[in-house]
């Protein structure tokens, strides 16, 4: 079964999407960006620049996704010195960042040593003179430059196994673009956890040269 983000992402995104129904319809601002190119299930897309909040936590993919939600939900719900509450966007970003060779970054999670690095992009409308200061030292405001990124998009239920498989996928059809990545994969999840599977949005990125 699905080890998502843990019961932290359930209770926020029960909190957040009070109109969305069981099916998982979405509500929250997106991310922009501009597609380039489509295939079928893969994009090529052009993002823009854009700030993040972040966040490392050394454990396994199940524990890391719920406890670096619950710190980034925490400032986002007005753990800042503004004590502002901060719209919800999607996605939420998940990657290795062991294996980062350059930022990217819609919420995110990539691996550091042993753990992950969870991303949050912010609404479009804060800069770095605005966006509120998290009084959790843990979580850090950054500005993302823009960027050209790789995209296969799929369904059902989102765990390591499936962000490998689609990896796997994305890998081969960059290789046959004639592209060249330039970062490891990221998982992107734009649905509340109890969106039926088949209607789930679930993507993986990979930046590209």
């Amino acid at each position: 079964m699905q080890t998502y983000l843990g019961c932290a992402l359930l209770g926020l995104l029960g909190i957040l999407a009070t109109g969305c129904s069981v099916l998982g319809i979405r509500t929250f601002e997106t991310a922009g960006y501009e597609v380039a190119l489509k295939d079928g299930r893969f994009e090529i897309r052009q993002y823009p620049d854009a700030l993040v909040a972040e966040t490392v936590v050394d454990a396994d993919y199940g524990k890391a996704g719920s406890v670096a939600f619950r710190r980034l939900a925490g400032y986002i719900f007005g753990g800042n010195k503004s004590r502002m509450q901060i719209s919800m966007t999607t996605p939420v970003i998940q990657e290795k960042a062991s294996e980062r060779i350059a930022m990217t970054a819609p919420v995110m999670q990539e691996k550091s040593g042993q753990g992950w690095r969870m991303t949050f992009v912010l609404p479009a409308r804060y800069t770095m003179e605005t966006v509120p200061e998290p009084l959790d030292t843990q979580v850090v405001i950054r500005k993302e430059i823009g960027r050209k990124v790789a995209v296969i998009r799929y369904s059902g239920w989102l765990s390591e196994a499936s962000m490998e498989t689609n990896t796997a996928k994305l890998k081969g059809w960059i290789e046959q673009r004639r592209c060249k990545a330039a970062s490891p994969p990221r998982l992107a999840a734009y649905d509340p956890p109890w969106t039926v599977p088949f209607l789930r949005r679930n993507e993986v990125h990979m930046d590209i040269e």
